[in-house]
């Protein structure tokens, strides 16, 4: 088996030519989470792999998510243990065994104000959200506290009407660097990955009809090639339907977009040592922890716009802003916001009387003609379940081994926790201050060590991007040589995610990374000028949204409390032991 230590951007060349030549096994359109986990999925089994994605790898929705790995609360009032079971299962899978230096747990305080009603409704929830999690489970219960131990955990909470609170755990992720190891490791099983490369139309075989490969586009040249496969999987998202047209077939199931805006603010604008959670009269509101800053979000609105650009606005970020602050004692307003990020949810239904259609409750996998497979739908945390749901459709009849994706930790987990106890030695063999090597294990897990090989050929790149950032000129550096950076909104936006932490850190920032990617790289000024163009029209875009916000958002009024429902139909849809608790 072919192996490598990365996706070098400077031997992409070397990449296209592999696809144009060879015939694989299976051929991935598509870079997110779920793409990403299908490469990885068919390669773990022992086939040839191939994946195309027309931008970066998670360029859409993968880097655009609230960062959660979560079994969903929210299904619960749905009656959907199932799911609830199946996310939670593969939460704590992430957490101890397949991404310990990735996916990490949290807490969150879900404050109660109706001290009769809203208590018992809330604690029967979270105890079944426990239960359903199982008796081996590396996260703590829940559990309730008084409005002092509330308060104490969360100083920033508004003390009138609060009556006490609910505090449990969950885990985040930095999803666009999770979705990027996922593709490394499928790299480092074989798969030939290759972003700015678009699905153009499906080639047919012209005896038997059946799909054979793709003609693909690479977008940094315009030329066009046909890459061949036995079976070619579509993980496209909020771009499956237009994906679907070029291939010329039709599935059994739509896709509509949803846009989710989220906003950050600064750690000291909301003083607390846990998240939160929020019921609002439409879903819930995360106020998420995140290293020095806080993520609050999201919303939930209808999309037909451009899937590539879905802007935040104003009217967004007062939605987020004035419900966060019907908690907080200390009002948000936008001169706290420092980021802002939009993405799509990619929402399926089945299309009626449609035999090749299987429908879950998150995501749906269709075979529309014989050699094509596509899935669309779904949540971060399953994305495994949804990458060996459609990897097993498109192998269907075929002689080939079972997922084992459950047994194979990704690119740098191995070994954490030595990593981790050595920090203080790493640092002092490399003479580095321990700061810093603890900032690096902390986002590559053992894959560190290749960032800090690249500091020890060159001193320079220890230096931060930014004055009292925690950002090094390293990364950009190993982005290019080892994650497959091509543009300096790659780097900016998802490598180290500044553009989403700090947008004005992210372009003063921008014309020392656009240097570094250009000495590997080989950039002229005039593709310079270019690259710093689109970083200021980035950043000009956030900007505008939270301009646009009102200077003093409304607070809006908490949702009525629930009552407990405790039913018949719950009753019967409680699985395993949990009925006879009952």
């Amino acid at each position: 088996m072919h192996m490598t230590g990365g996706i070098d951007a400077r031997t992409r060349g070397r990449t296209l030519e592999r696809l144009a030549s060879e015939t694989f096994d299976v051929l991935v359109i598509g870079g997110g989470v779920t793409g990403a986990g299908a490469a990885l999925d068919a390669a773990a089994r022992g086939l040839r792999v191939a994946l195309v994605e027309s931008r970066d790898l998670a360029a859409g929705t993968s880097s655009r998510s609230s960062k959660l790995i979560h079994g969903g609360l929210r299904y619960l009032e749905q009656f959907d243990f199932k799911l609830v079971r199946e996310a939670l299962k593969e939460r704590d899978l992430l957490v101890s065994r397949l991404a310990p230096q990735l996916v990490k747990p949290v807490t969150f305080l879900y404050p109660l104000h109706h001290k009769l009603v809203e208590r018992p409704y809330v604690g029967a929830g979270l105890t079944l959200y426990d239960t359903l999690e199982g008796v081996r489970r590396p996260m703590p219960r829940h559990r309730h506290l008084s409005v002092t131990r509330a308060r104490r955990m969360a100083p920033a909470l508004k003390s009138e009407g609060l009556t006490g609170a609910v505090v449990y755990y969950d885990a985040q992720v930095d999803d666009a660097r999770f979705t990027l190891t996922l593709a490394r490791t499928a790299a480092a099983h074989g798969s030939v990955i290759a972003t700015r490369t678009t699905a153009k139309e499906m080639l047919r075989d012209e005896g038997s009809g059946r799909i054979v490969g793709a003609r693909v586009r690479d977008e940094q040249t315009g030329r066009e090639f046909d890459v061949r496969a036995d079976a070619v999987v579509v993980c496209a998202g909020v771009w499956t339907d237009p994906v679907n047209q070029e291939a010329g077939v039709r599935p059994g199931f739509r896709v509509r977009m949803s846009k989710g805006v989220h906003v950050v603010v600064p750690a000291e604008a909301i003083d607390s040592s846990t998240g939160m959670i929020l019921r609002t009269e439409k879903s819930v509101l995360f106020i998420i922890p995140w290293e020095d800053r806080w993520i609050v979000g999201t919303t939930d609105t209808d999309w037909d716009g451009d899937r590539a650009d879905p802007g935040a606005t104003g009217e967004d970020i007062d939605y987020i802003l004035g419900h966060a602050n019907t908690v907080l004692s200390r009002p948000l307003t936008r001169d706290d916001v420092v980021g802002v990020y939009s993405g799509l949810r990619p929402l399926v239904a089945a299309e009626a009387d449609s035999p090749t259609t299987k429908l879950s409750r998150e995501h749906v996998v269709d075979s529309p003609a014989p050699g094509l497979t596509t899935i669309a739908g779904g949540k971060f945390t399953t994305y495994r379940i949804m990458a060996k749901d459609v990897i097993d459709t498109a192998l269907e009849g075929f002689d080939v081994p079972e997922s084992l994706t459950d047994r194979l930790p990704l690119a740098g987990a191995d070994g954490l926790p030595a990593l981790q106890a050595g920090v203080d030695r790493i640092a002092e063999d490399n003479d580095l201050d321990p700061g810093t090597v603890g900032y690096l294990v902390g986002r590559y897990g053992n894959l560190a060590l290749e960032v800090i090989d690249l500091i020890d050929q060159d001193r320079s790149l220890a230096e931060p991007l930014v004055e009292d950032g925690p950002w090094l000129k390293a990364e950009v550096v190993y982005a290019v040589t080892h994650e497959g950076a091509l543009h300096l909104e790659d780097v900016l936006a998802r490598r180290t995610r500044m553009l989403i932490e700090s947008f004005e850190d992210a372009r003063k920032a921008a014309p020392e990374a656009a240097a570094l990617m250009a000495s590997q790289l080989g950039w002229n000024q005039e593709r310079l000028d270019r690259e710093l163009a689109r970083i200021n029209e980035l950043v000009e875009a956030e900007r505008s949204a939270v301009a646009a916000a009102s200077p003093t958002p409304v607070v809006f009024e908490p949702p009525a409390p629930q009552r407990v429902p405790v039913t018949d139909r719950i009753r019967e849809r409680i699985p395993g032991r949990l009925k006879e608790v009952n």
